[in-house]
C-alpha cells in the first residue's frame, strides 16, 4: 500500500537548511516512514506560526501533502520540545550530535521504528543527570546495532579465538575486536584494555538505567570513546561534524577549570 497523498506521522527534526526567501527544507526521522526531506513554507518569516514547531530536536506531530520533489508540511504540533537541552551548551552538543548521526546513518524512507524510540530515549536522558557522554556511547552502539554494523566484541576476527581479559586490539576496519597475536601486526588497529573491552561490551547490552549506574574513570571513558569513534568514522566514511563542535566545548571547559 502507497504513502497516501495527506498523511500525519510523529516526528523528530533532525536538521534545517535555507530554501529561497522564506522557507525551509526540514529533515525529520518520522515515526511512520522513515528519514525524508521536507518543505515547510514561509516558516522564515516572522508571521510563520509553524516556526516554532520545527526547531531542530523538536518532536512533533506533521501533516504531510505529497509533492513532486518533496513533502510539503501543512500543518504541525508540538510534542516534545526538549528544552532543557537548549538552555544547556554541552547537553545542546551532545543532542546534535546524536540527531546528526541518525541523518547519517538512516536510509531514505525506510521505516526505522526501533532507531526513532532510540532518538527519542536519548535526548530524554540527555536532559537528565546521568553523565551526558555515556548516554552517548549507548546511543552510538545501538545505533550501530540496528544499522547492521554491530562491532563483534565476544572473539577475535582473525583466529575466531574467544577474547581473553587481557590487553587485545580494536580494529575499525575490520569491525571489532582482535587477539594480541592477531592485533599486532593489523594496520589500523588499536590497543584495547581489558577495562574497555569489559565497558563496550556493556554498552551493547545493558539498558539506559544500568549505564547510569556506572562511574567510568576518565582514561577509560576516553578509551572507549576513541574506539568508537573511530568505528563511527570507518563505517560512514568520514567524520561527524558534530563531533568536533562537542570537543571544543569540551576543550573548552577544562580550560576554564584550570
Amino acid at each position: 500500500m502507497g504513502t497516501p497523498r495527506i498523511y500525519k506521522t510523529e516526528a523528530i527534526v533532525l536538521r534545517q537548511r535555507k530554501m529561497g526567501e522564506a522557507d525551509r527544507v526540514l529533515t525529520l526521522h518520522t515515526l511512520t516512514h522513515g528519514k525524508l526531506d521536507a518543505k515547510a513554507k514561509g516558516v522564515r518569516k516572522t508571521t510563520s506560526r509553524m516556526s516554532g514547531h520545527l526547531q531542530p530536536l523538536n518532536r512533533c506531530m506533521v501533516q504531510l501533502v505529497q509533492g513532486r520533489t518533496m513533502e510539503i508540511i501543512a500543518g504541525c504540533e508540538t510534542l516534545e520540545s526538549f528544552q532543557p537541552l537548549r538552555e544547556d551548551l554541552d547537553r545542546l552538543s551532545r543532542a546534535l550530535y546524536a540527531a546528526e548521526l541518525a541523518d547519517r546513518f538512516l536510509a531514505e524512507r525506510v521505516e526505522a521504528v526501533a532507531t526513532y524510540r532510540l532518538l527519542q530515549e536519548t535526548l530524554r536522558h540527555l536532559q537528565g543527570d546521568a553523565d551526558v557522554d555515556l548516554v552517548l556511547r549507548r546511543y552510538e552502539m545501538k545505533l550501530l546495532e540496528h544499522a547492521g554494523f554491530r562491532p563483534e566484541l565476544d572473539r577475535c576476527l582473525g583466529c575466531e579465538v574467544p577474547m581473553g581479559p587481557q590487553r587485545n586490539f580494536f580494529s575499525p576496519m575490520a569491525g571489532g575486536t582482535l587477539c594480541p597475536s592477531c592485533g599486532a601486526g593489523t594496520a589500523g588497529s588499536r590497543m584495547l584494555s581489558a577495562d574497555g573491552l569489559k565497558v563496550l561490551r556493556l554498552l551493547q547490552r545493558a539498558s539506559y538505567k544500568e549505564i547510569e549506574r556506572l562511574n567510568i574513570p576518565p582514561a577509560l571513558a576516553q578509551e572507549v570513546e576513541r574506539h568508537q569513534r573511530s568505528y563511527i568514522a570507518c563505517v560512514l566514511e568520514r567524520d561527524v561534524n558534530a563531533a568536533a563542535f562537542v570537543e571544543r566545548l569540551r576543550r573548552e571547559q577544562q580550560r576554564l577549570e584550570i
